[in-house]
């Protein structure tokens, strides 16, 4: 199996964080209405809570990660250091995205 560049993989991770914390808390949300619950609160409530379970989607799980910073501290191969952190950014970034879309949509300013 043929492996992705790293720019295609770095806008991939942007776009699964995005994908994972949208589709999560919308899907919730609907889970939330059908049960009686407030729909918007929940959605919000699910953007907060799916933050993380969306970067470790997006980053191919946790494994990978701490072996490309082992291979990049032990081995000296610091521009795999460098790939791999900035992928991590490409997916805390898409995190954050959804959420501010989740909060635009909802309006939901809970403390």
């Amino acid at each position: 199996m043929k492996e992705i560049g790293f720019f295609p993989s770095f806008i991939e991770s942007y776009f699964i964080a995005l994908g994972v914390l949208l589709g999560g808390s919308l899907i919730g949300g609907l889970a939330a209405f059908l049960t009686g619950q407030p729909l918007l609160t929940a959605v919000y409530r699910l953007s907060t809570l799916l933050r993380i379970w969306a970067i470790v989607a997006a980053i191919g799980g946790t494994f990978d990660a701490v072996y490309s910073f082992e291979k990049g501290l032990f081995d000296g191969a610091t521009i795999d250091l460098v790939k791999q952190f900035l992928l991590i950014l490409s997916a805390l970034g898409g995190a954050q995205t959804g959420a501010l879309i989740i909060n635009w949509l909802t309006q939901e300013y809970l403390s």
